[in-house]
Parts: structure tokens; sequence; C-alpha cells
């Protein structure tokens, strides 16, 4: 088997595990926010002497079955952004893993070497990059519930 079908096999090997971890992620997302617990309690909508005329309107204006905070810990916010963290993630942990695998075939060339070494370094980067991102939403998240 020569270098190059190795390679052509291990991208797509790659990219069929990035799409079935995509599709996946996907439909767990959907799931997840499918089951997330839902407003049921609506405001008086016929009773005009509320104390805060706003916030009833906007409680009578809302559509049953849709959240009250965006940003709860189960809102579509967080799940959505949770979720793309997750892949990002997952994504340069599989980049990692192929870096690796193209520094052990590359029989000494030196730039199979240096390519290796490079594929290995934007896999990191891409972690370090998703677990600052997931410590930033974490943060933002929390300063916008702590405002409310």
């Amino acid at each position: 088997m020569s270098k190059s079908t190795l390679t052509k096999k291990l991208a797509l090997s790659a990219q069929a595990l990035i799409m079935a971890l995509g599709f996946g992620a996907a439909a767990l997302t959907a799931v997840a926010v499918s089951a997330t617990p839902v407003n049921a309690a609506q405001a008086n909508c016929s009773d005009p002497s509320s104390a805060d005329p706003i916030t009833a309107g906007a409680s009578c204006a809302q559509a049953n079955g849709t959240r009250d905070n965006l940003f709860a810990p189960n809102g579509i916010f967080v799940v959505v952004a949770n979720t793309l963290i997750f892949l990002v993630g997952a994504v340069a942990v599989i980049f990692l893993i192929i870096g690796g695998l193209r520094y052990v075939v590359s029989n000494g060339d030196s730039k199979a070497v240096e390519a290796a070494k490079n594929t290995i370094l934007y896999a990191i980067v891409g972690i370090v990059v998703a677990v600052i991102s997931f410590a930033l939403v974490q943060f933002v998240i929390s300063s916008l519930n702590k405002a409310q």
C-alpha cells in the first residue's frame, strides 16, 4: 500500500468519523432541546390591573411551549454552544490522533515529519481554543443569569 493511498484512506476515515459525530451531535441536541421543560405557567391575560403591565404583556404574548430564559442551564443557547464546543474539541482530538499517525508513518521523511508536527500543533491549539471558549461561554451565561 503506497503512502498516498494510506493518507487518502486516513483522510476519508477522518471525514466519515467527523460526519458521524456531527449527525450524532445534531440528533443529541434535538433530543436535549425537546426534552427540556417549558414554561407552563402563563400570565392571566384577562387581568389588566397588573403591577407591571410590560411584564404581564410579555408573559401574555409568550407562546405556549416557549422557554422563559434562553440562557438558563437547559436553554437553547447553552445547548447549542456546548454542542458546538464539543464538536470543535472532538475534531481537534481526531486531528491530534491523525497527526500522531502521520508522524509514525513518515519513515523519517523530513517534510512528512514537519507536516505531522504541524498537524499535532494545530490540534493542540484547537483543544486549547475549545477549552477557553467553553470557559468563556460559561462565564457569560452565569453573568447573564446573575443579572436577571
